[in-house]
């Protein structure tokens, strides 16, 4: 594959993280709203995972097993968050994954980014599925996926294990065809 491009949207620039935002993902992922919401992020966010994290990236891209990307303002520059495709090739399908920073939250940054990297999942990959999960306690997490066009799909109860419970989880998706309906 190539080297991982860029995606525009309207207010924001989806870009590869560079090992300067280590500090921004460590202060923005850090912060226990974050962590609590997301099954992979600790709190408190340890320092040194943003950069060893982040340098896993450009290898990953490049052996097609993932697609992370910085969620930056368009204007200022300024990161926001993280999304992402963990990319399962053999089924040309992926995992949609993201988190937005505290300060960004509620201003419909996490679905323009979501929908932007659903486009470059469908055109540029050129996979067939792309599905998202995220804990039933946060509905906010699937009203970006209600807003993107996936479709809910179900519920798996007490399908993972955060911090020593056990967290239901609800199952979104969307196949190419549908996507081509209304990207």
């Amino acid at each position: 594959m190539a080297l991982q491009p860029f995606i525009e949207t309207e207010r924001l620039r989806l870009r590869p993280f560079e090992l300067t935002d280590a500090a921004g993902v460590q202060r923005l992922a850090g912060a226990r709203e974050i962590a609590d919401t997301t099954l992979l992020i600790p709190h408190p966010y340890p320092d040194g995972a943003a950069e060893t994290w982040i340098s896993t990236h450009a290898g990953a891209f490049e052996k097609g097993e993932s697609a992370s990307f910085a969620i930056t303002l368009r204007k200022s520059g300024e990161l926001c968050g993280a999304i992402g495709l963990g990319i399962q090739s053999l089924h040309c399908r992926a995992e949609l994954g993201y988190w937005m920073g505290l300060p960004y939250w509620g201003k419909g940054f996490c679905t323009e980014a979501a929908s932007g990297v659903l486009r470059f999942g469908f055109t540029t990959l050129k996979l067939n599925r792309i599905f998202a999960c995220h804990f039933k306690r946060n509905p906010a997490s699937g009203r970006v996926l209600v807003k993107i066009g996936m479709r809910y799909e179900g519920a798996s109860p007490q399908h993972v294990l955060k911090n020593g419970q056990f967290e239901d989880v609800e199952l979104f998706g969307m196949v190419a065809s549908d996507w081509q309906l209304i990207g």
